[in-house]
């Protein structure tokens, strides 16, 4: 299909060669060996392991609650303490890192715990969405008939909601593993250099150490744990119970009275929304004031000098230019949206026209977004470094590695529209007349707007937040927000710090508003 050539090619230019370029390397390389049975190296490897693990149980913890307390009570406030729960997920995970260097006491800066409480808060969208949605559909009268049979509460929640559950449990607890097995931007801030993971240690080879043999190794290494995590994780996923949704609807839709529940047992789940939200948004609101309060007192210096950094110490630059990492996140932004929404447009027409074909297309492009942003970026650095495509040096290589993880944003957003569109408005079109070219513009290229311009959206506030790519990527005199904020959490004293917290507290406002702009036009799309 000539749809399907534009993203085929720029799957396989941006990634797939990027990616066998990386399986060369450590193939051919000598120093393989040498490498992996250096002790550093595995260290590294069983930091990022048990993190990864105990993050991941932490976040199921804190995470159940919440999506307990979301998915079958109705309480004022419900839509607001969702998006509260939400939104942390969203933000670039510098953002998070920063927000946590202010919240946490200094002793715990460089540790392993405060890695995890950040992996916490960043994912515990992830379960409230993922299990919160089917514990949200669980028909009630199957806890009620457990519970004349003379079960206890815990017994039928262990012999009838989790069963139900474990799936979803499951599927967002692997989701939750792969985030942090591949956390880059909250281990690099909060994890200091005794505690890298193999992300960052990819990241320190390629770009700080220069050696490309162990980042290589490291980031064949790091994909193939993460494909034995996925399929291990197909293995043990439990068969979906089927449960009889028709006549059970939402709790927040059906309208049950509150009134068959108790004075104290209102006042428990208001507390307990009260508390979640308050732990959801302490974090924001300390990054807000930490830009305000820079050595313990109220000042607007940290804003008033953003722009100028001699008005702190006359003579000496700290070497980061804010306006300019401004500048070049909104261009890659510009350039990374336009080339996504371009790809990802034709490649859900195409996925949509073809079958077997599509599924495939459709894979294929899901693939970036399971692999870790580092290895895109580390195999793009490694492959485009000589003629006649030495392409590292060049701007634009930048939004591209944006793109590839944007693409599947859009892909997304377009191709339920695109699947939804009945059969028969097609053969529709050709009885009034039109050719299958006009029939195929006016039908399904038309009714792609609304979706783009909320793809575009989304690609924006991925582009705007990228971290561990761009790291890998960017030049020197090319840094974006969210490099620029790390290279101030690196400066000692107080203002650097302020002015960190302002820059992260400027870009989570423009990504928390694009977000808003999406969820406004995808309701507009639906209604």
């Amino acid at each position: 299909m000539a749809l399907a050539a534009l993203p085929v090619v720029f799957l396989g230019v941006f990634f797939v060669w990027p990616v066998s370029s990386l399986l060369g390397e450590v193939i051919t390389g000598s120093a393989t060996a040498r490498i992996l049975r250096r002790g550093d190296l595995w260290s590294v490897v069983w930091f990022t392991c048990w993190q990864a693990a105990i993050s991941t149980a932490a976040t199921l913890v804190a995470g159940l609650g919440p999506a307990y307390l979301l998915a079958r009570w109705r309480f004022p406030g419900h839509r607001v303490l969702s998006a509260v729960v939400t939104v942390p997920f969203l933000l670039p995970t510098v953002v998070v890192g920063a927000a946590f260097t202010t919240l946490l006491p200094d002793r715990m800066l460089g540790t392993a715990l405060a890695v995890i409480i950040a992996h916490v808060f960043f994912n515990v969208a992830v379960v409230v969405r993922v299990v919160g949605t089917v514990w949200g559909q669980l028909p009630p009268e199957l806890i009620d008939a457990a519970r004349v049979l003379g079960a206890s509460p815990w017994r039928a929640t262990r012999m009838v909601t989790f069963p139900i559950l474990r799936p979803a449990i499951v599927a967002a607890a692997t989701i939750v593993f792969l985030f942090t097995f591949t956390s880059f931007g909250v281990v690099q801030i909060l994890g200091g250099p005794r505690n890298p993971t193999m992300e960052v240690e990819i990241a320190r080879r390629a770009t700080q150490l220069g050696d490309i043999g162990g980042a290589a190794v490291l980031s064949v290494l790091q994909l193939v744990m993460l494909a034995t995590a996925v399929a291990l994780a197909g293995r043990l996923a439990p068969t979906t119970v089927r449960v009889s949704l028709v006549d059970h609807p939402h709790p927040s839709r059906r309208g049950s009275s509150p009134t068959r529940h108790s004075r104290r047992t209102r006042a428990v789940v208001r507390l307990a929304a009260a508390c979640t939200a308050i732990a959801m948004a302490a974090p924001l609101l300390a990054l807000a004031v930490s830009s305000l309060r820079p050595a313990g007192r109220w000042s607007m210096t940290a804003w008033r000098t953003l722009f100028d950094q001699q008005a702190i110490r006359p003579g000496v630059s700290l070497g980061i230019d804010p306006a300019a990492a401004i500048t070049a996140s909104l261009r890659y932004a510009v350039v990374a949206t336009a080339i996504s929404v371009t790809v990802g447009a034709v490649a859900s027409l195409a996925i949509a026209s073809a079958r077997r074909r599509g599924r495939l297309l459709d894979v294929g492009l899901m693939l970036p977004l399971a692999t870790s942003a580092v290895t895109i970026g580390f195999g793009m650095l490694i492959t485009f470094d000589t003629g006649p495509v030495d392409w590292r040096d060049d701007w634009w290589i930048v939004p591209i590695g944006h793109a590839l993880v944007a693409v599947p944003f859009v892909v997304r957003t377009t191709l339920p529209v695109l699947r939804a569109r009945p059969v028969a408005w097609l053969d529709a079109a050709a009885t009034l007349g039109a050719s299958p070219t006009r029939a195929w513009w006016e039908i399904d290229v038309r009714r792609l707007r609304r979706p783009l311009v909320a793809g575009a959206g989304f690609s924006l506030a991925v582009s705007l937040g990228e971290f561990g790519a761009t790291s890998v990527l960017s030049r020197t005199g090319d840094a974006t927000l969210p490099l620029a904020i790390g290279q101030l959490l690196g400066r000692a004293g107080d203002i650097p710090r302020a002015q960190a917290s302002a820059l992260a507290v400027v870009l989570a406002v423009v990504t928390v508003s694009i977000l808003v702009l999406v969820d406004v036009i995808t309701e507009d799309a639906g209604s």
